[in-house]
């Protein structure tokens, strides 16, 4: 016997109203959005073929808090590359990826508003904190990689990583790097907000 609590049914319908079934009532996107920000567990059936539909449902939320302005945390340059891996033989591997990496940095959040607030007094982050940042996802990806290699030692990761280390012709790519680093600037700036605003709502 366990304990556990078992999550919410949210039924949804044909019409594409969604009833959670626990509080007997009907809920909107914004609604599901609340329990998930309040740690509350569920998961979305089809209401006629019992079908789990909650990845659907949560990519929906996703998308609504992205339409709203200042709301937006996914950079146009990640979702493109997402697009990337999608069909690509190592479309496998990313969720596990982004599941690692993300957990991390939730475990981490609360650390980092800290020492945000300690280090930069409310200023945007510095080259130290985009080091030390840059730093972590390093090691997300290293951990990640030598996890998978564990489990998968036919995949020719030599063979990948020395297709990385060749050299792109310099005019080509340094106009780009800088670019890119530029716009991962912005991306960590964007970012420090969003901490600093949890910061004060909590």
């Amino acid at each position: 016997m366990t304990n556990e609590k078992q999550p919410t049914i949210i039924k949804k319908y044909a019409n594409r109203r969604l009833y959670n079934t626990g509080s007997s009532a009907y809920v909107t996107l914004e609604d599901l959005g609340r329990m998930v920000q309040g740690g509350e567990d569920f998961v979305v059936v089809d209401a006629k073929t019992g079908e789990d539909i909650t990845r659907s449902v949560l990519t929906q939320i996703i998308f609504e808090q992205e339409a709203k302005d200042g709301q937006s945390l996914l950079p146009v340059s990640f979702l493109r590359q997402l697009i990337r891996f999608y069909g690509d033989s190592m479309q496998m591997l990313v969720p596990g990826f982004l599941e690692m990496s993300l957990s991390r940095f939730t475990d981490e959040q609360q650390k980092m508003r800290e020492q945000m607030k300690t280090t930069f007094g409310g200023a945007l982050p510095g080259q130290e904190m985009f080091d030390a940042i840059e730093e972590q996802t390093r090691r997300n990806i290293e951990l990640y990689t030598q996890a998978v290699g564990m489990f998968t030692p036919f995949i020719p990761a030599a063979a990948a990583s020395q297709e990385a280390a060749k050299p792109a012709p310099e005019a080509a790519t340094a106009p780009r790097k800088g670019a890119e680093l530029d716009d991962l600037k912005r991306q960590i700036a964007d970012m420090q907000r969003k901490l600093e605003g949890l910061a004060k709502g909590s």
